[in-house]
């Protein structure tokens, strides 16, 4: 048997995608204007992650089990503080949003957790 979050609570959301910092599926994402999301800054807080962005709309998931590169700290087992990074992915961080962290693959660099 496999342990597996995936689809548990799982909710996406389609928003318009910013013309001037437009959110591409992987990287995290935040509110740029009414309606709008676009990708976040290093050190950003971020409320979802990025199915999928075109020129016009970018899909959102904002709950669920979702896995990311992580850069810096290795991010601990547990809840914990998460910011967007400069390449994409996530970090640790005093300033962060607080996630439910479930897995850390070192090897890899990957962190899975809980929007």
């Amino acid at each position: 048997m496999k342990v597996s979050f995936e689809g548990i609570g799982e909710n996406i959301v389609t928003f318009y995608n910013s013309k001037t910092n437009p959110a591409a599926a992987g990287v995290p994402v935040k509110m740029s204007a009414a309606c709008e999301a676009a990708k976040c800054g290093d050190g950003e807080r971020f409320f979802g992650v990025a199915v999928a962005g075109d020129s016009e709309f970018a899909a959102a998931q904002t709950k669920g089990y979702v896995e990311m590169p992580y850069t810096g700290t290795v991010p601990a087992v547990g809840f914990g503080k998460l910011a967007a990074d400069a390449a994409g992915g996530v970090k640790t961080a005093d300033a962060g949003s607080e996630f439910l962290i479930v897995d850390v693959d070192v090897t890899n660099k990957v962190v899975g957790f809980i929007l």
